[in-house]
């Protein structure tokens, strides 16, 4: 597993799925952390489970809302004295699954899955630039390359990958590595998967015998050895790659 020993991480999408397990894995490496979502009762349980809790604050908020996310931003600077880190774990298709989507709809998601990461990148990255050092990881996901989900998850999770490889190669220059992961379907901490094995369980069923060529569904903490390595000092060939982690799911010859 690469180092992230004393690096200085936000963690959005914190209080649940991939975002959680990541939170504690990233704290039992040693590292410290900001952790942010809505839930406050949910980030405070995540973080008292991790590994020493006083190396993590959690700051509850509504990501989407962009006056509120600068000033959550400003306190997480604050409290880890830099950023080294952000893992862009938030984001989520929000139930919206016509295919004629109206604007504000598209807006919603637009903001959850992508407005979110732009707007805290342009927030740490020119400290980052100053430094030349900083690792920005968007999560993604196997939608970003096929059209495997609704009309609005597929296009605002293409539209993710394709900001994540341009601006790539725009911070490269000053030593920034902004990548990302392309998952396919796995289940965490109260995430998606997990809440549909619960509501409509022959449904699960169907989509790993249907999907899943293990035929078995993929776990949350199968994905932090690669978050673990985009997140440290070893990603620096690694700038505007969105990883695909499906386990044989895709069907894309390129992304």
């Amino acid at each position: 597993m690469p180092n992230l020993r004393d690096k200085r991480i936000i963690v959005t999408g914190a209080s649940r799925g991939l975002g959680a397990e990541a939170a504690k894995s990233f704290a039992d490496q040693g590292a410290t952390l900001v952790l942010m979502a809505r839930s406050r009762e949910r980030l405070e349980e995540i973080r008292k489970s991790c590994r020493d809790p006083d190396k993590l604050l959690s700051i509850d908020v509504d990501l989407t809302d962009m006056a509120r996310l600068e000033e959550a931003v400003g306190k997480a600077v604050e409290f880890l004295g830099d950023v080294d880190v952000v893992l862009h774990a938030a984001g989520g298709g929000l139930g919206l699954r016509s295919e004629l989507l109206g604007y504000s709809d598209f807006h919603k998601l637009f903001a959850l899955n992508l407005g979110i990461a732009v707007e805290i990148n342009r927030l740490v990255a020119p400290k980052m630039k100053e430094r030349r050092t900083g690792y920005l990881v968007h999560v993604g996901s196997i939608a970003s390359s096929e059209g495997v989900g609704s009309v609005g998850y597929n296009t605002v999770k293409a539209a993710l990958a394709a900001y994540v490889r341009s601006l790539g190669r725009e911070l490269a220059a000053y030593q920034i590595v902004a990548t990302g992961i392309l998952p396919g379907g796995f289940s965490g901490p109260a995430n998606a998967m997990k809440r549909l094995e619960a509501s409509q369980p022959e449904v699960y069923k169907r989509f790993i015998e249907e999907r899943l060529p293990r035929g078995v569904m993929g776990q949350a903490r199968e994905l932090i050895p690669m978050l673990s390595l985009l997140c440290s000092d070893d990603a620096s060939m690694m700038g505007g790659c969105m990883v695909p982690i499906d386990a044989g799911e895709g069907r894309a010859y390129c992304v």
